[in-house]
């Protein structure tokens, strides 16, 4: 009888054991990951410009940057969709020439959005028994630039690419935290303001890339 016993609870082990590791995988099938740092626009500031003017444009080169992904694991490739938001602000006082000859200076104040969304794909080493998780993702959708100064606000359109890396630990089974690297591409070679359509020439077109780090983390179930 004792022998039955112990057979009999070696093998519920063993299946219990199964079970759960079963239901690991089950409940791994989703992973979700946002993040927030910094990033930095990469378009070059105009030349023959005057300090004042480059400040200002030096502060909206620079802002805070949201991301969340959000994916379906099928082994170590994620397949899902991406956001992202770029946003900076900047106070100056510009100097313009109008159609007199006559310079015209103001205060103004600037609000920019970046805003990219799209299907993805993701890479890890997330099944793999190890604490230390990398990733990779890559991203093509819509770019969306919007910029508002005083009651004007200019819109535009295209299409645009993110792609990250990162190092992650694996502080539980299902949560993991660590630094990502990102790049966002893309430009605009036209914008609505308040309404009406500006064209751009080549040498102006509005350059949306960018680089951020972030601290990302990442939730699966």
């Amino acid at each position: 009888m004792i022998k039955k016993l112990i057979t009999f609870g070696l093998f519920s082990i063993a299946t219990l054991s199964f079970a759960q590791e079963a239901d690991t995988k089950v409940q791994q099938k989703f992973t979700i990951m946002p993040s927030v740092g910094f990033g930095w626009r990469l378009a070059a500031t105009p030349k023959g410009i005057n300090n004042e003017t480059k400040n200002y444009i030096k502060g909206l080169k620079s802002g805070v940057n949201f991301d969340i992904s959000a994916y379906y694991n099928v082994k170590n490739v994620g397949i899902g969709v991406k956001y992202s938001n770029y946003s900076a602000s900047s106070d100056g006082r510009l100097t313009v020439q109008d159609q007199n000859g006559n310079f015209v200076s103001a205060n103004v104040s600037t609000k920019d959005h970046i805003i990219f969304v799209g299907p993805a794909l993701m890479y890890s080493n997330y099944n793999e028994d190890t604490k230390h998780k990398l990733f990779m993702d890559f991203g093509i959708g819509t770019i969306t630039y919007k910029t508002v100064t005083g009651n004007v606000t200019g819109k535009g359109t295209n299409l645009g690419l993110e792609a990250d890396f990162a190092y992650q630990y694996a502080v539980s089974k299902n949560f993991y935290i660590g630094p990502k690297l990102g790049f966002t591409a893309g430009t605009l070679s036209k914008m609505k303001y308040n309404g009406q359509t500006i064209h751009f020439e080549d040498d102006q077109k509005e350059g949306l890339a960018r680089v951020s780090l972030s601290a990302a983390a990442t939730f699966r179930f």
